[in-house]
């Protein structure tokens, strides 16, 4: 059998590392070359993107996508890890906002915002994960980034209170948890979370983890989706054998010898062959001229 390439995505449940997932399609496809976008901690539940094969490659590309949560958040508490799981720092006394109070400041955090990451976190300051800083009880100073809330619609269900939130990257749920609560002043914590999209990957599209014991190679391999499918919504391009050759060998090519190639300095474009994809290309300027190279190979 030759080796599969594409992405398949895991419905991930609470209580298992998106590593154990990894290790588990290992151990059933017997590929090494496999790998995750987008970690999802234990408590969280969802979409997880794995790369098999030549997709690897494109991983750094997925991370870019933008994500869509439904979080559950509990007021009058906070956290040190801006969950519920997390030691317990405070807790509010007296009435709690009412649905329509919490509703109106999760509503307020829609658009543009600045966000300061959490120190339970996967990023890295001088080479050290903050997450390892944190656990042995030390804080830095982390900068407040820019973040795209693109909607953030709450929800209430049987009394608890939910987020239904659309992001771009880097967007951490619990820290917008967090900063609800504090603006309602009563402290709020993320009690659940479920990631539904990461870009045009759906929930719908996904194999529930616990199945993958009871399906075959095949059957699995059958949800296989080409990486292709991540890069729709850039422009196609398509040249001659003699050019495909040339971009395959790394060569920067005129544009203006390619017909019907054209874009903006910087335009990503998805490339194909007789075959179909297998390269994404760029444009860009050399002595105020336009050329097109290879940015990733594929295959």
């Amino acid at each position: 059998m030759s080796t599969p390439s594409g992405i398949i995505i895991i419905d991930k449940p609470v209580g298992i590392t998106s590593h154990n997932c990894i290790s588990k399609l290992r151990w059933i496809l017997k590929e090494k070359k496999i790998g995750h976008c987008g970690t999802l901690d234990p408590m969280a539940s969802g979409v997880l993107p794995i790369m098999i094969g030549s997709a690897v490659k494109a991983s750094e590309y997925l991370v870019d996508h933008d994500k869509r949560y439904f979080a559950g958040i509990q007021l009058g508490l906070t956290s040190a890890t801006q969950d519920i799981l997390g030691e317990i720092l405070s807790e509010h006394i007296g009435v709690l906002p009412s649905f329509e109070e919490f509703a109106a400041v999760a509503k307020s955090f829609e658009g543009e915002i600045m966000q300061t990451p959490p120190m339970y976190s996967a990023l890295k300051v001088g080479g050290v994960k903050l997450l390892d800083l944190a656990r042995e009880g030390v804080t830095v100073e982390r900068k407040a980034r820019s973040v795209n809330i693109y909607s953030c619609n709450p929800s209430q269900i049987d009394g608890e209170f939910f987020l239904d939130v659309h992001c771009s990257r880097g967007t951490y749920v619990r820290t917008l948890c967090a900063d609800i609560g504090e603006k309602l002043g009563c402290g709020a914590v993320m009690s659940s979370l479920v990631r539904s999209e990461v870009g045009v990957f759906k929930r719908e599209d996904a194999i529930v983890f616990d199945e993958l014991n009871n399906m075959t190679v095949e059957e699995i391999l059958s949800h296989l989706i080409p990486v292709e499918k991540m890069f729709m919504h850039l422009k196609p391009a398509r040249m001659d054998e003699f050019f495909n050759r040339l971009f395959r060998q790394g060569q920067k090519i005129r544009l203006s010898k390619l017909r019907g190639i054209d874009g903006e300095i910087g335009e990503l474009l998805r490339v194909y062959d007789e075959n179909g994809f297998y390269a994404l290309g760029e444009i860009c300027e050399i002595d105020g001229k336009k050329y097109f190279y290879q940015k990733k190979l594929f295959n």
